[in-house]
């Protein structure tokens, strides 16, 4: 066990807490379940985010097991699991908060060289919660049943859309996340969830992204508004002819490699999240509430990553 590592990752998380994170937590009145106030929402989340930035251990029910045999010294006012794993529900406003507080961080400390303030990249990335043919009953009001073309399966679950900045010779930085549904179209989705709220951050950008947000009224409305343009490898056009696809099929070659170059870094950085944190397999998800522990908690502690 890395002692000093956690008592850094606790005065860390308390410091954020007292400054943020508790006006985002749900209260517990003295006649409500009071032995779930005898462990502090700040040594929860220590106790997840240790276990999960040092152990690698991303299941709530390995989390528990882990404190129990080797961190029972540390927090001897551990509840029983049930109270635990509903408590850690319960912080997951908390947990969506944390991410932004940490990127501000990392950003106001130089923590990552090269950050392009030019270059911008986008993609979707599946959150699967069952697959095959099985029928998904979890989270039901917001996942559903699509199709991944790029791991060629249907699954039930959920879609996180991505804004991340180009950072020089590594994978890029991640700025704005959003949830949708799996069968939210990626470029409607992309043009009335995720890109509203940080339109204002868009001005004189270069976005680059795959062919689902090629589309000409989003094109222009940033390129009019915003003096942003989408490069997306080219789309094949609904009643073009053979004799015009060869035409410019070298041109069009060549500028979809080119696009795709730029925009491969951002498939990286959900393979590095994914190997870090086990974010795609949602498996044994329940509920809403743990759903967004298990995605703003594993971003979280993708970010821990460059702090610690």
């Amino acid at each position: 066990m890395r002692e000093l590592d956690l008592i850094r990752l606790y005065y860390y998380l308390c410091e954020c807490y007292d400054n943020e994170l508790r006006w985002h937590c749900q209260r517990f009145s003295n006649n409500s379940s009071p032995s779930n106030e005898k462990i502090t929402d700040s040594e929860l989340l220590t106790i997840y985010f240790y276990c999960r930035l040092y152990e690698d251990k991303h299941k709530k029910t390995e989390i528990y097991d882990y404190t129990v045999r080797y961190m029972s010294s540390w927090f001897p006012k551990l509840p029983n699991y049930s109270n635990f794993n509903a408590r850690i529900n319960a912080l997951n406003p908390a947990l969506s908060a944390l991410v932004p507080i940490l990127l501000q961080n990392i950003e106001n400390k130089c923590i990552v060289k090269g950050i392009s303030h030019d270059i911008v990249l986008v993609d979707s990335y599946p959150i699967i919660l069952c697959s095959g043919k099985r029928q998904g009953k979890v989270a039901t009001e917001l996942s559903d049943k699509s199709f991944c073309a790029t791991k060629n399966l249907y699954y039930y679950g959920v879609k996180m859309h991505m804004v991340a900045r180009k950072v020089e010779k590594t994978i890029p930085l991640m700025d704005f996340v959003s949830i949708t549904s799996a069968s939210e179209n990626d470029w409607a989705a992309f043009r009335l969830t995720a890109l509203r709220p940080i339109l204002h951050k868009l001005k004189g950008k270069a976005i680059f992204a795959d062919k689902a947000y090629g589309d000409i009224r989003l094109n222009q409305e940033l390129l009019t508004q915003q003096d942003t343009y989408i490069y997306t490898p080219v789309k094949l056009i609904k009643g073009q002819t053979q004799a015009e696809r060869q035409f410019k099929k070298a041109s069009d070659s060549l500028f979809s490699t080119a696009v795709s170059r730029v925009r491969q870094p951002v498939e990286s950085l959900f393979n590095w999240i994914n190997e870090k944190t086990e974010l795609q397999n949602a498996s044994k998800i329940r509920a809403i509430n743990a759903l967004m522990v298990h995605i703003f908690g594993a971003l979280a502690t993708a970010l821990f990553h460059y702090i610690f």
